[in-house]
């Protein structure tokens, strides 16, 4: 029977399961907006609103409790001092889950998960779509120095031409006659 069986495995052991948990929520909690497969989102998402409800109350209680999930003391401050103040009249919700498609490589279904209310400077700057690849920035150009009237810029060498592979030079007794095989034989002992 699968009775009291919530949470998915994601084929790992409990351990590495819940440091790659704990991993992710210090991330989301610094970046606000997180790409993952779509079954670790759901499995992800109620473990970040019980922390952002922790930080609703700012006490020392709910910062202990909040530190034995996030080692980082300073994504542990901004819980309390940014997260929850800016959650603290919404009753629960706080995530979104938005569902990207299959992976390329493995077919994995793909997915953001990411704060409700972020703000306008967070949207702005937000990571592009993984299908969409970002444009590279144009080169810069060295800026043009005045030369003085004396000097003159070094002109670059140019290469050599490459010259052409020396043909085999035949003998001319060989041209008709197939190569005669040794006829030594290795002795076996």
């Amino acid at each position: 029977m699968r009775h009291g069986m919530v949470n998915r495995k994601l084929g790992r052991k409990t351990s590495h399961r819940l440091m790659m948990f704990r991993n992710q929520l210090a991330s989301l909690i610094d970046k606000e907006r997180i790409i993952t497969t779509l079954p670790k989102a759901k499995e992800l998402r109620p473990q970040i609103e019980r922390l952002i409800t922790l930080g609703r109350n700012d006490s020392v209680h709910g910062r202990r409790e909040a530190n034995r999930v996030i080692a980082d003391e300073t994504l542990v401050a901004k819980l309390f001092e940014t997260l929850g103040p800016r959650f603290s009249t919404r009753p629960g919700g706080y995530t979104r889950i938005v569902k990207l498609g299959p992976r390329r490589g493995d077919a994995a279904e793909m997915a953001i998960l990411e704060l409700v209310e972020r703000t306008a400077a967070e949207e702005t700057a937000s990571t592009p779509e993984p299908g969409k690849k970002a444009k590279a920035a144009p080169k810069k150009e060295k800026p043009a120095e005045p030369a003085s009237e004396g000097e003159e810029e070094p002109k670059k060498k140019k290469a050599a031409p490459k010259k052409a592979a020396p043909k085999k030079a035949e003998k001319a007794g060989d041209e008709g006659k197939p190569k005669a095989k040794s006829s030594k034989k290795k002795s076996t002992k």
